[in-house]
């Protein structure tokens, strides 16, 4: 590639029951209607970050704190449709699919005082397809990306490729913009283009953010994470609460005003609290992923053996307790997506430990330990990884538990040598190419032939209707040869203080256009 300058059962119901409540999304009317600027917030996220480089992780923790400072040429509106963020306009695309030419926004400046051009988006997407995962696996079908002047990007590809633009415009694995001159393998400085810019980091204390003078909205009103992004707060302030009961009483408390991933229990402390809950519904799925690369995980028997022993109904019981809150489902993509198909209940919530016994014997490893990877930082994948290893007793196998803070976690996944499931989620994304699992470079690697055909044939077909059938056979491979397993859907459950007002329900919160209201 070359880059060119011319510029189940319901036995263990009584284990980690989380207790049945009611669910009710509420709301509070705005107590302030028109915007004030000025002001401080407080925001409790799940844990302290790994990174602040968010091309360098697909962590939601990552995304969801540097889109505030760094940004991409694309990004989502609010109905999920594609919309240009540094980018000026949508990219032309050659009639083949095959060039991308981008014009970029003109008058954007970066944190430093320096002007963006096209030289600084040449080099962030070369970095881009060097170190994200995402961009490794858009580098294989990039032939070459050049910045014919300085306001424009062409990217020409070996083979037609539908997702471009959509991985593009994530926030996570992300092609951020930055400064080439502030280019390295491990950033020393984290200069972007965002609304806020990084003032001070102390870990395991805070992330503090300013407003950034300099900044360049688009025109037009806030449209999601897209339209206008408006600054109206002179700081924002992140705050790592690593302990899920502790974020729950602070919300209660109003000790921030906002306070992310908070557990089923803490909607019971809310009431009569001085936060209001947060309600995104469907949010995502949780998925326990499976190091096919090395270890135990890598005979697909066992994996066989997995999937055939666990039971997703108890997993999904213990983790929220109530049903109002998760939904018993093998498929992918809930109903109302276009992606939704009705291939998982073949395989899903079987929990038979006889036939999963059965096949872990037929496939003769001497060590049937399985090392779990999982963090109480978000405590329905705690909770889920305690069930899944008792019905993972019960088929035969032992069982190391490694629980470790999020941080850790999401570093140590990158050495297949050292795990062999983790727990983690995603949240329902427009464009399934976007989610981390087809990726032979993510966690899990999976890597094999029935992978590669059924993900290029997705990718590569031109039509609506062609990637819906297309998206089909990417589900039977995953079923057939298990690079992980899905647990179900649910909903997502935050707080905010009343006086907190400009926020929608999102699955990576941003706080550009809120503003504190007067009491």
């Amino acid at each position: 590639m070359n880059f060119r300058t011319s510029r189940r059962g319901v036995g263990l119901k009584s284990l980690l029951a989380a207790g049945a409540i009611g669910l009710t999304a509420l709301s509070t009317p705005a107590l302030c209607a028109t915007p004030v600027k000025g002001g401080t917030i407080s925001v409790a996220t799940i844990g302290e970050p790994p990174t602040l480089d968010p091309m360098s992780s697909t962590a939601d923790l990552v995304g969801i704190l540097t889109q505030h400072f760094f940004e991409t040429l694309y990004t989502f509106d609010a109905k999920w449709n594609l919309t240009p963020l540094l980018a000026d306009k949508m990219p032309d695309v050659t009639p083949d699919g095959l060039i991308y030419t981008i014009p970029l926004r003109q008058g954007i400046t970066f944190h430093d005082g320096s002007k963006m051009d096209s030289s600084d988006v040449l080099a962030s997407l070369k970095r881009w397809t060097e170190t994200a995962t995402r961009g490794k696996g858009a580098a294989k079908v990039i032939s070459s990306i050049e910045a014919p002047d300085a306001n424009t990007i062409r990217i020409t590809l070996k083979q037609p490729y539908a997702p471009l633009t959509a991985l593009l415009a994530m926030n996570n694995a992300a092609a951020v913009i930055m400064p080439k001159g502030k280019i390295a393998p491990v950033l020393t400085e984290i200069v972007g283009t965002g609304p806020y810019q990084l003032k001070a980091r102390v870990p395991d204390q805070y992330i503090q953010l300013v407003r950034f003078e300099g900044y360049k909205q688009r025109e037009g009103e806030p449209d999601g994470y897209g339209g206008a992004r408006k600054q109206y707060l002179d700081e924002i302030r992140f705050v790592p609460v690593s302990n899920a009961n502790t974020r729950s009483e602070a919300a209660a408390a109003g000790q921030f005003d906002y306070v992310d991933s908070l557990p089923v229990e803490a909607l019971e402390k809310l009431k009569g609290g001085r936060s209001d809950p947060v309600m995104l519904k469907p949010f995502g799925w949780p998925r326990l992923v499976l190091n096919t690369k090395q270890g135990i995980m890598s005979n697909l028997a066992v994996r066989q053996a997995v999937q055939l022993a666990l039971n997703e109904e108890d997993m999904l019981y213990a983790a929220f307790g109530n049903k109002d809150f998760y939904k018993l489902n093998g498929d992918l993509y809930p109903e109302g997506y276009p992606w939704a198909t009705s291939l998982g209940g073949k395989v899903y919530n079987k929990a038979d430990s006889a036939a999963a016994k059965k096949l872990l014997d037929s496939a003769n490893v001497a060590d049937k330990k399985i090392r779990i990877l999982t963090s109480q930082q978000y405590e329905f994948h705690y909770k889920m990884a305690l069930v899944a290893a008792e019905y993972l007793k019960a088929a035969g196998f032992t069982v190391d538990m490694q629980v470790v803070d999020w941080a850790t976690l999401t570093q140590r996944r990158q050495d297949p040598a050292v795990w062999d499931i983790f727990i983690t989620h995603s949240v329902f994304l427009p464009e399934p190419a976007l989610i981390d699992f087809p990726s032979k470079d993510a966690p899990g690697w999976w890597d094999t032939p029935r992978r590669a055909q059924v993900m290029d044939a997705f990718n590569q077909a031109r039509t609506q209707e062609e990637r819906i059938k297309r998206w089909a056979d990417v589900q039977q491979a995953v079923y057939d040869e298990i690079p992980f397993v899905k647990v179900g859907d649910f909903n997502a459950q935050a707080a905010r203080s009343p006086s907190l007002q400009g926020t929608k329900p999102a699955p990576w919160p941003f706080f550009w256009n809120a503003w504190k209201a007067g009491k």
